[in-house]
């Protein structure tokens, strides 16, 4: 007898997709909205990546070219009012408020420094929310898959129980494949949740070090832009 039952456990399909098929609705549709919520979560992640990346470059080539000595009026005027680098327009709001600040005779607006700083602080807030922006959804899938996917586990444990009641048999036959489809709505729960927690902690740190770099640069424009109004 115990022979038959294990042949006939050998000839159940345990592969991802005939668990899912098996399932029941609910807990297919646990299955698949961890599936999204993975899939969503990698997307933010490689998309997080390369804009990081590139933000890095650009801070780089920036600092090059306005530590270069060229005259600050020429740097933006090559770059224009609204470049395309992060930290160029941080610098660029910086400048448009600075020659706001003149007068028709030359003279400065009272309070130009100010508004120079508060103007280069909106403008770094808004690089702030770019960068960060789809963030949050990696915390919440990381903090919310595994109890999403344990939901599924107990609901699939449970109908395993019934069906186990209703036949009246406790061979591994009737056993194994619901506890193995409970199990896999844990298993894709992890799945999501682990990458997303890993990676919104190392996303988070880069995304700080980037703007702090936009504000260390502000504190210093600010600085050159404060000499010359001394002067």
């Amino acid at each position: 007898m115990e022979t038959e039952t294990l042949a006939l456990a050998r000839e159940i399909d345990f592969s991802m997709w005939a668990l899912f098929a098996r399932a029941t609705l609910t807990v297919k549709l646990v299955m698949l909205a961890l599936t999204i919520a993975s899939v969503w979560s990698w997307g933010i992640i490689i998309d997080k990546l390369i804009a990081y990346r590139k933000a890095r470059r650009e801070a780089a080539r920036f600092d090059q070219a306005f530590w270069s000595g060229e005259p600050l009026d020429e740097l933006y005027e090559t770059l224009g009012p609204e470049p395309s680098g992060r930290a160029a327009r941080v610098f660029a709001s910086g400048m448009t408020e600075w020659r706001r600040s003149h007068r028709e005779d030359g003279g400065l607006i009272a309070n130009a420094q100010s508004r120079i700083d508060r103007s280069m602080d909106v403008a770094i807030q808004k690089e702030a929310e770019a960068l960060q922006k789809g963030l949050p959804v990696l915390a919440t899938v990381g903090s919310t898959a595994p109890f999403v996917g344990l939901f599924g586990t107990v609901f699939g444990i449970m109908n395993a129980f019934i069906e186990i009641a209703q036949q009246q048999n406790t061979s591994l036959v009737v056993v194994a494949p619901g506890i193995a489809e409970a199990l896999l709505a844990t298993g894709l729960g992890l799945m999501a949740a682990i990458p997303a927690v890993i990676f919104y902690n190392k996303l988070s740190a880069d995304s700080d070090r980037i703007l702090g770099g936009y504000e260390a640069f502000a504190d210093e424009f600010s600085t050159i832009l404060s000499r010359q109004l001394d002067s």
